[in-house]
C-alpha cells in the first residue's frame, strides 16, 4: 500500500492487488513507528493521520517480576513526534488507501489472489489473478512482491530463501479491557513467562511467548492450566481470564525469520516480509517493509518514470540500500532470542532481571539505543519523490 501510494503519487500507475475483501487481519501488528510517523509529516498527511484512533506512547514501558522500567525513551529522536503509535493495521491501511485514492495513478483490486507469473523473453511482465469476476492477467513494467512471509510471488519466481532458526511460537488472544487497568504497558515478564500487552480501545490483545512447537504440549494440560499462566505474568486479567472459553479463542502464530538470498529477479522485486521474515520482538518488521517501501520508490521512481526498462542492477540498488538494516535487527532479534525469550521455560524460572534491563533501568541514557533501533531503525528512509499530482494541480491554478 504504501509503495503503490507512494508511487502514483509521483504520477506512476500503481495497481495493488490485496487477495481478500479488506484489511481486517487480526493478526497484524498495530505498531505505527516514530520513523513512519515522521513519513506522514514527509508526505504532508499527518494532520489527517492523527485524527485516526490511536494511542501514542512516549517510551516502551515492561515490567519484569514486578519492577516497572522503561526499555526505551523515544523523547530524543529526530523526528516531528516522538512517539509510539498504537493503531490497529486495518486502520492504518485503509487510511493511506483513501490517501492514494487522491491519485488518479492509484488502482486497487480487492479479492484478487496471484497464482502465476506471466513471463516473456526471460522476463516476468505480468501475473495472473483470480478474482471475484475470475481470472485476470495484469502486465506491468516491475511485479513487487510483498505479500508477506509466505509470499506466493517469491515461490513463484523460486526465489531462495535463508531461514534461522527460531526458539518461539506465538499464542494470540484478546481479553476486555476495564477501568483502573495499568497504562499501556508492552511487555510483561514474570518468572520465565512472557507476554506483550497491547491497548485496543475496548480490549487488549495479547501476545504470549511460548517455546518453538510447544503448543499442543500447552495444551494437553488444559485449558484451565494456561489461564493460571496468564494470570501469574498479568494478575489484573483474573478478573476476565474466563473469557477465554475455548482453544478456538487462542490462536496459534508461528514466528520465522528468514531472508532471501536474492530479492529480485528480471522484472520482479520482493520487499518487505516477502523478502525477509522477522520475528515480533520490538515490532520492527511493520517499520522495515515500509522503509523498504519508500527506498524502493526512491530507487525506482525516475526510470519508472521515464519509461525505462527496470534492469536487475536497478533492482539490486535496493536490496543493497535495504539489507543492510535487515541484517542488523535480525541479529539484534537472534541475541534478544537466546540472551533473554529463550530462557523462559516451565521448569527453569528466571528470577534475577537480566543484565541488559539491570543497564535500562539503571542508566536513563541508554534507553536512547533501543528507542533509536526500535523507532528509527538502521538507515531510516527519508521521501525524496514528487507529488507531481499536487505540482500540475498547483501549475494549472498558476
Amino acid at each position: 500500500m504504501m509503495l503503490g501510494y507512494i508511487l502514483a503519487r509521483a504520477g506512476i500507475n500503481a495497481i495493488v492487488l490485496e487477495k481478500h475483501k479488506d484489511f481486517f487481519r487480526d493478526f497484524r501488528g498495530d505498531t505505527i513507528h516514530p520513523s513512519t510517523i515522521q513519513l506522514m509529516y514527509e508526505l504532508g498527511i499527518l494532520d489527517d493521520f492523527l485524527k485516526v484512533p490511536h494511542q501514542e506512547l512516549p517510551r516502551l514501558n515492561a515490567v519484569y517480576n514486578g519492577v516497572n522500567f522503561a526499555l526505551a525513551d523515544f523523547s530524543y529522536l529526530p523526528v516531528v513526534r516522538k512517539v509510539v503509535g498504537l493503531m490497529p493495521q486495518w486502520d492504518f491501511l485503509n487510511f493511506i488507501e483513501q490517501q492514494a485514492m487522491r491519485y488518479p495513478a492509484f488502482h486497487i483490486m480487492k479479492e484478487a489472489e496471484v497464482t502465476e507469473l506471466i513471463w516473456r523473453d526471460n522476463r516476468i511482465c505480468g501475473i495472473k489473478a483470480e478474482t471475484a469476476s475470475g481470472l485476470q492477467e495484469i502486465h506491468a513494467d516491475l511485479i513487487v512482491g510483498t505479500d508477506g512471509r509466505s509470499s506466493t510471488v517469491r515461490s513463484l519466481a523460486n526465489l531462495k530463501v535463508v531461514e534461522t532458526g527460531v526458539p518461539i511460537d506465538v499464542l494470540w488472544f484478546r481479553l476486555s479491557h476495564k477501568h483502573g487497568d495499568p497504562d499501556y504497558t508492552l511487555g510483561r515478564f514474570s518468572n520465565g513467562k512472557i507476554m506483550v500487552t497491547l491497548f485496543r480501545d475496548t480490549y487488549w490483545q495479547c501476545a504470549y511467548i511460548i517455546p518453538k512447537g510447544d503448543f499442543e504440549n500447552i495444551k494437553s494440560h488444559g485449558l484451565e492450566s494456561f489461564k493460571k499462566e496468564i494470570v501469574e505474568v498479568a494478575d489484573f486479567f483474573s478478573s476476565r481470564v474466563d473469557e477465554l472459553k475455548s482453544w478456538d479463542d487462542i490462536k496459534l502464530l508461528t514466528v520465522a525469520i528468514d531472508h532471501l538470498e536474492k530479492w529480485y529477479c528480471n522484472g520482479l522485486l520482493c520487499i518487505g516480509d516477502a523478502a525477509h521474515a522477522m520475528s515480533p520482538v520490538g515490532g520492527v518488521g511493520i517499520n522495515l517493509a515500509i522503509q523498504d517501501a519508500v527506498a524502493t520508490a526512491n530507487i525506482l521512481y525516475k526510470p519508472l518514470a521515464a519509461d525505462q526498462e527496470i534492469t536487475q542492477t536497478m533492482l539490486k540498488k535496493v536490496q543493497n540500500r535495504r539489507a543492510f538494516p535487515t541484517k542488523v535487527i535480525q541479529k539484534a532479534q537472534a541475541f534478544l532470542h537466546k540472551n533473554i525469550i529463550n530462557r523462559r521455560s516451565g521448569s527453569i524460572a528466571r528470577q534475577k532481571m537480566p543484565l541488559f534491563f539491570k543497564l535500562l533501568n539503571a542508566i536513563p541514557l541508554l534507553r536512547r539505543i533501543p528507542a533509536y533501533l526500535v523507532g528509527m531503525g538502521v538507515r531510516p528512509e527519508h521521501i525524496k519523490t514528487p507529488d507531481t499530482f499536487k505540482a500540475n494541480k498547483n501549475l494549472a491554478n498558476g
